[in-house]
């Protein structure tokens, strides 16, 4: 499945312009740098929602790691891939604590290191090392391409994993002929506080939330394996699949939300930065503008665009708002609408909503009565469709 490309708070002193998320609830499901991504977030005007999807193994308490690494001082790898410059550091300073670094990088100094991208290649020199190549394309693939090309049978190489397997990666090289030693650095499980990843799963089905961020594959598969084992998969995956929507840092890491056929989104640069910027670009773009009225106005996630003016709306009438812009200008009768305000809504509960919510949007025209019949959003001129004048 393919990605697709382009699919609350009022901010003070700051336009939509300025604030491109203002209006909109975002989650953030990363554990490590989840307060530098959602202070990025808050900075163009999103809420933020966080609630970390796994749990990173402390590297020092890691015996898996420690006995890994004994087993690399005892046997040297003849080629070390250092993936990621945060792993590799890791690796290196989890060593330390074990007494282990010295030996540890005696003896990969004696092998060929390749490093995946610049940051890993940073790591490696800082430790003193010098790598034999890097590809331009901070690319796995190219990494194997370029060991395969020049052999590995009987070659043994320890490839630095960075909080998740690489399946293929090793199993190609084991195809080759190669013993491949899989060094497991930041292993990731679930998470201590499931209460928070739960009542994330719910947010997110109950539309409370407009986009959800994933910076590892291990967080975006632990969202859905924790829906799952609460009994929400199914629901969890609709709201993704529909109006909540998925954004990665990069294709790997949407690897295991499209393997449920989640439409996903992801910059052309594996950084979080980049994934920002690009969320402030199709976040909005992604909520079409009415013609209302004689004003334009967008749905954003908890408020709406008036003319470019941000206008908060609580969640109820919010939810009216959104049944009749699912259909602009037609007619919805009062039961429709009650449907979408829940199972204890009362008869005047309806009336009750539109009544705030013309008050919110500073224009009661906005929300047309139609006697008799129900409401409908007062769409201009040109605009309705046909019999519904």
């Amino acid at each position: 499945m393919t990605a697709l490309v382009h699919r609350h708070r009022s901010v003070p002193r700051q336009g939509i312009a300025e604030a491109p998320l203002a209006g909109f609830t975002v989650a953030v499901t990363a554990a490590r740098r989840a307060e530098e991504l959602s202070a990025l977030l808050r900075r163009r005007g999103a809420q933020v929602v966080s609630a970390p999807a796994l749990r990173i193994v402390p590297l020092s308490d890691d015996a898996q790691l420690m006995e890994v690494s004994s087993a690399l001082v005892a046997e040297p790898a003849d080629v070390v891939v250092a993936t990621t410059g945060i792993g590799f550091r890791g690796w290196v300073e989890a060593c330390e604590t074990w007494g282990l670094a010295e030996a540890l990088l005696r003896s990969v100094r004696s092998a060929r290191v390749l490093a995946r991208g610049p940051k890993a290649k940073g790591a490696v020199r800082a430790a003193g090392l010098t790598e034999e190549w890097s590809p331009p394309s901070e690319s796995s693939a190219e990494v194997l391409d370029y060991l395969l090309e020049r052999g590995v049978e009987g070659l043994r190489v320890a490839v630095q994993l960075h909080g998740e397997p690489l399946p293929d990666f090793c199993a190609a090289l084991r195809m080759a002929g190669a013993d491949v030693v899989e060094v497991p650095v930041y292993r990731w499980t679930a998470p201590e506080n499931v209460a928070a990843l739960d009542r994330l799963v719910e947010s997110v089905i109950g539309g409370g939330v407009d986009a959800v961020t994933f910076t590892s594959a291990p967080a975006a598969a632990g969202l859905v394996e924790r829906a799952r084992l609460t009994g929400e998969g199914d629901r969890l995956l609709a709201a993704l699949r529909g109006e909540v929507m998925a954004v990665c840092v990069g294709p790997v890491t949407a690897g295991p939300l499209m393997a449920c056929d989640v439409p996903t989104d992801w910059p052309a640069r594996a950084r979080i930065g980049a994934l920002v910027k690009h969320l402030c670009e199709v976040l909005p773009e992604s909520r079409p503008v009415l013609p209302v009225a004689g004003h334009r106005i967008r749905l954003l996630g908890h408020a709406v665009s008036v003319d470019g003016r941000l206008r908060p709306v609580s969640p109820a009438p919010m939810r009216v708002l959104r049944e009749l812009a699912r259909r602009p200008g037609r007619v919805m009768d009062r039961t429709e609408l009650l449907r979408c305000l829940g199972d204890d809504a009362d008869s005047h509960a309806v009336e009750t909503a539109v009544a705030r919510l013309r008050s919110a949007l500073g224009d009661s025209r906005i929300i047309q009565t139609v006697v008799k019949r129900g409401y409908r959003l007062a769409l201009d001129a040109g605009h309705c469709p046909a019999g519904e004048v």
